[in-house]
């Protein structure tokens, strides 16, 4: 992070928990990174006033809650977007991401997901990885021939359902 920031990159760092970006944001205190931080509890008239403050401000980083800043914000100040942990629908973070990919958005936007290997955002990632696979085969344009449902094993379509149910 600090590298980042120090190279003139500001940041928009979404988590599904509060816990986690009340936590980061004491690490970029301690390390004098300046910052903001929007969860549900943040009246909708002050959200509006903290967008334009991170847009136009000197504040590096916006920590933001994935159901509080999913929609409604444009965050163009913001060319890299951090997933700190996955959500198990992934047009939820599409849609966080979206956030600084605006109109108004002038750099090019470097997206990133922060994955564990062997943990359960790994599986989470994967599960994410076959729903959109699945709907890009079903509603898209691979509609002709054969496609991933119809060439799922019945061992693999009972597995994305097992994932679920940790």
């Amino acid at each position: 992070m600090e590298e980042t920031v120090g190279n003139g990159h500001k940041v928009l760092l979404f988590s599904q928990f509060t816990s986690a970006l009340k936590n980061i944001s004491r690490r970029l205190r301690d390390m004098n990174i300046g910052h903001m931080y929007l969860d549900g509890q943040v009246k909708s008239e002050e959200r509006m006033a903290m967008v334009k403050e991170f847009n136009e401000g000197d504040k590096s980083v916006f920590l933001i809650s994935l159901k509080a800043g999913g929609t409604g914000l444009n965050l163009t100040g913001a060319d890299v977007v951090i997933h700190f942990d996955p959500w198990w629908n992934p047009a939820v973070e599409d849609q966080a991401t979206d956030r600084a990919h605006r109109i108004g958005q002038l750099n090019t936007v470097e997206v990133i997901k922060l994955i564990a290997k062997g943990t359960i955002e790994e599986k989470i990632y994967k599960l994410q990885e076959k729903k959109k696979e699945i709907i890009k085969n079903v509603i898209g344009e691979d509609m002709d021939g054969e496609n991933i449902l119809t060439a799922m094993t019945e061992e693999e379509v009972k597995g994305l359902f097992e994932d679920v149910a940790l």
